[in-house]
């Protein structure tokens, strides 16, 4: 568990701004996680990494000489904002272009992406490279399809390095995925680990079982067996990534033992001897085998092992010097300067609002606010529900993002903003303070859901129920799911399909919502009897079977609630 905490909301902002001033001759913090605190060479592409809180030293860790130009850092396992995103890699970039390199998760797929194009907007070139190396998480025809882990260390130090040798950004793209493809991850669990502020862990592996496949955001393992010696421990990592090695593969790998949390240096050279001697017997010559922590999973009880097959480019970068607050190789060459300046987040704008757009803005505001005591109240619940078959964070995000939209849409109100501002700005802060695939796709539905309204004018009730329908379209664009994958669209789409019926129908919006939030109830209550076909879920394949979508049962919580509200005002 994690005893030294102030508040837990708070605990992923609070470890950032500790790193920075620990390590001032690295990293200056930004809005949104760390970039270098010295100067790049103009036109030098930035290689920005990140993802959630809880696996130190990723990835912050990884920003200096050699590696990386920035990082942002979302909350605890959860993705950082677009924003976040935006912020940092506008910091770094210095003529050069951006790689954003993260690992293959929905949530930081949305919101990089999110993140690139805005910047692509601006005029700046934003490659995206995707780490994929856990071999439990897919099958080996979708490498690319797979998820990151430790493999996210070698894939971004051979990428910085050839950054740091002079590729440009077409170059440093095509290294980056070509030592994506040669890298081959697989890890095992013998305890869940906890979230700051919590009593138990999120997952629990039974006495005497150790969970193989397992994630690095607190998902549980694809497969309990029983427990094993340390040799035999190496004996299945070694055999389940060589099993998966690419053809034609040569004689020369990277090796990396990683600890997970709570297995120690000790521990890990114990299995890395074996490891070792299955290499030699295999003909295989290591390049600067690495055994320690690099990726790890808050206080989680497990290791995984990352093999790179190597050739001559790979092995070079993989070689070079790299000088980061946790990870050093050798002297990197060059004066390094401090920092001049790095971009400021302004405060948005609000455009002046009409008298009804205003008094409309209010009652949304109540909205928000209820959102909020919803989330708040069914923090728990919710994050059992994920825990089952996910990382257990949903609660736990719901809570920050609707608490984060309640804020921003009082703010805006004290600033005299309309309805469409309140919805927007509620819905850049839920983003930004969930972070995670709930995060992105909750604030899209609130910006979606803006964007039907004026600050011009007021709203009759079917533009109301346009703004409900923009913004279950707007998640449905953006996540990509279908009826049927166990997502919170399971939910949405009877939703809003009974809402525009029953309106047509009737004219009355409150009672429309209200069977709406029934028909609602009932799509989420038989998620249960669906196996999860997209996220994190989809790895755990069965074991979600028996369990509601946690994100159908969020949205359905927040529909019944607003319907609740309808009938009463």
């Amino acid at each position: 568990m994690t005893y030294l905490i102030n508040n837990a909301a708070d605990f992923a902002a609070e470890a950032v701004r500790g790193f920075a001033a620990a390590h001032p001759q690295y990293v200056t913090a930004v809005h949104g996680g760390v970039v270098r605190s010295t100067e790049t060479p103009p036109g030098q592409p930035a290689l920005v990494v990140g993802g959630g809180s809880g696996h130190y030293p990723a990835f912050a860790g990884w920003v200096g000489p050699g590696i990386g130009h920035g990082a942002p850092c979302g909350n605890i396992f959860s993705s950082p904002s677009a924003s976040q995103v935006y912020s940092v890699a506008r910091s770094a970039e210095n003529g050069g272009g951006v790689i954003l390199g993260f690992g293959n998760y929905a949530g930081d797929v949305l919101h990089f992406g999110a993140a690139a194009e805005k910047l692509r907007a601006e005029g700046i070139d934003v490659r995206i490279v995707m780490v994929s190396d856990d071999i439990a998480s897919n099958t080996a025809d979708k490498h690319r399809d797979r998820r990151g882990i430790a493999g996210d260390l070698p894939v971004f130090k051979i990428a910085g390095a050839a950054i740091e040798a002079g590729a440009d950004i077409d170059e440093a793209e095509r290294v980056a995925w070509k030592a994506n493809d040669a890298t081959r991850s697989f890890g095992l669990a013998f305890d869940g680990c906890t979230l700051p502020g919590a009593e138990e862990p999120l997952f629990h592996v039974e006495d005497g079982q150790m969970a193989i496949g397992l994630g690095i955001h607190g998902e549980p393992g694809v497969e309990d067996v029983p427990m094993g010696r340390a040799d035999e421990v190496a004996d299945l990592l070694f055999d389940g990534v060589m099993n998966e090695a690419p053809e034609g593969h040569g004689d020369r790998v990277a090796v990396l033992l990683n600890g997970l949390g709570t297995v120690k240096y000790e521990e890990l050279f114990v299995v890395y001897g074996q490891i070792a001697d299955r290499l030699a017997e295999r003909g295989l010559n290591v390049a600067r085998p690495e055994v320690g922590e690099f990726v790890t999973s808050l206080d989680m009880a497990g290791l995984s092992l990352t093999v790179v097959f190597l050739d001559d480019e790979l092995e070079r970068f993989w070689l070079a010097p790299a000088d980061t607050p946790a990870y050093r190789r050798g002297e990197v060459a060059g004066e390094r300067t401090e920092r001049t300046s790095v971009y400021e987040v302004g405060e948005e704008p609000v455009p002046e609002a009409s008298e009804p757009s205003r008094e409309l803005a209010g009652r949304l505001r109540d909205v928000l606010a209820l959102f909020e005591q919803v989330c708040a109240d069914n923090e728990h619940e919710l994050g059992r529900l994920d825990a089952v078959a996910g990382d257990g964070d949903h609660g736990a995000g719901m809570r920050a993002g609707s608490h984060g939209a309640a804020a921003a849409g009082q703010t805006a109100i004290e600033r005299g903003a309309g309805a469409r501002t309140v919805l927007v700005h509620a819905g850049t802060a839920w983003s930004e303070s969930a972070g995670g695939t709930s995060g992105a796709l909750w604030g899209a539905a609130l910006t979606a859901a803006g964007g039907a309204f004026e600050d011009s004018d007021g709203a009759d009730e079917r533009r109301k129920v346009a703004a409900i329908v923009a913004a279950v379209d707007a998640v449905r664009r953006l996540g990509g799911a279908q009826v049927g994958d166990k997502t919170m669209i399971d939910a949405a789409v009877p939703f809003v399909d009974t809402l525009q019926g029953e309106f047509d129908r009737t004219g009355d919006l409150a009672a429309s919502v209200a069977a709406a939030a029934s028909a609602a109830r009932e799509a989420a209550d038989k998620t249960a009897d669906l196996t999860a076909r997209l996220g994190r879920s989809r790895v755990l394949g069965s074991k979600s079977v028996g369990t509601p979508d946690p994100g159908a049962e969020s949205f359905t919580l927040l529909a019944t609630a607003l319907a609740d509200h309808l009938g009463d005002h």
